[in-house]
């Protein structure tokens, strides 16, 4: 399962010195390192779970969350601040997926993006590890996160885009990154939706055709990634339905300074949605999986009492002491933090 909608199951080393160095805000005790990104690594910790970053974002990232606040799929900040040498920042927030929740997927990612882009940012990061799929009552939403690499696109007053460049170097993840990224053009929020008809893409095909290139320099595979551009659109999206060549097609035909037309993206997968006759009841692939492991737990669990139970008395349910092991990705707190020089 490598849907990279989630975090890594929590199974790696425990770190014991250094998470009886760090007890941030005296609440949360670091206990071990789950995940390591580009701008930090995510530890668990005695609560929620922790993000230990390398380079000086966080102050910019608590600002953008701030800024973000009060959109869906926007993880709540909590506190900002510093602990020992480290700025602490704290949040709560088969391979293949089926067509259905694919089209969940996309009409939440085109909203999340929306919702950043009317506060004057573009994210230009996007790919499928900085998405997060929330626990609990938050179980059907998505939430974005990574604001690392987001860039200030137009005023807040007076509305003014930043100025069309080509002489830019590539920011983001090269396997999601516009064409136009490639080419060394400013990016603007049509690079943002692009971005993401490539994760949409990765999910409908579990790779995409320039992913998995082996190239003796960085510069060698960034240079074969970029050969994206001579792929056509109908070879990207060839056995699926024909509304992910249109979403590209629109997408790609966007000027610079465009507004994209994020209802009109929605509608064309909800439209798909509705004539594949799929219910939107936030019944995620992963849902599934966790409703067939919860029944087979409690077959086998049940078939075990029986045997145990004396002639004519039966089980008492009540007890039942069922544990459902979560193994994807998802998270629903995390915090970062980052070494102060």
């Amino acid at each position: 399962m490598r849907s990279q909608l989630a975090w890594p199951s929590l199974h790696l080393r425990l770190s014991g010195r250094l998470a009886a160095e760090f007890i941030v805000g005296r609440i949360y005790k670091l206990v071990w390192k789950i995940w390591s990104g580009s701008f930090g690594d995510i530890w668990r910790s005695a609560s929620p779970t922790v993000k230990k970053a390398r380079h000086p974002q966080l102050l910019y990232k608590s600002r953008l969350y701030k800024m973000l606040q009060g959109g869906v799929g926007i993880p709540h900040l909590r506190w900002y601040g510093q602990e020992k040498d480290y700025n602490v920042l704290t949040n709560f927030c088969s391979r293949t997926f089926t067509m259905k929740t694919v089209l969940i997927l996309a009409d939440q990612m085109i909203n999340r993006i929306e919702h950043v882009h009317t506060k004057n940012f573009i994210h230009r990061a996007l790919k499928p590890d900085n998405f997060l799929k929330g626990i609990g009552r938050h179980c059907s939403k998505l939430f974005r996160i990574d604001f690392g690499l987001a860039k200030k696109y137009g005023d807040n007053g007076t509305r003014q885009h930043i100025p069309y460049r080509e002489d830019k170097n590539l920011t983001g993840t090269a396997l999601y990154a516009s064409i136009n990224a490639h080419l060394g053009i400013e990016q603007s929020r049509r690079d943002d939706m692009e971005s993401l008809g490539y994760v949409l893409m990765y999910f409908n095909r579990t790779s995409l055709p320039w992913q998995g290139l082996k190239a003796a320099t960085e510069k060698q595979k960034y240079e074969k990634i970029s050969e994206k551009m001579s792929t056509p659109v109908e070879v990207l999206c060839k056995g699926f339905a024909a509304e992910f060549a249109i979403y590209f097609n629109y997408c790609r035909g966007l000027h610079f300074e465009k507004v994209p037309d994020y209802m009109y993206l929605r509608q064309l997968f909800c439209i798909l949605f509705r004539t594949l006759s799929h219910q939107y009841d936030y019944t995620f692939d992963w849902t599934t999986l966790k409703q067939k492991a919860a029944q087979q737990a409690a077959s086998s669990s049940g078939q075990g009492q029986q045997a145990q139970t004396p002639t004519g008395k039966q089980p008492d349910k009540t007890k039942s002491n069922m544990k459902v092991k979560h193994g994807g990705r998802f998270c629903s707190a995390f915090f970062s933090s980052e070494k102060v020089n």
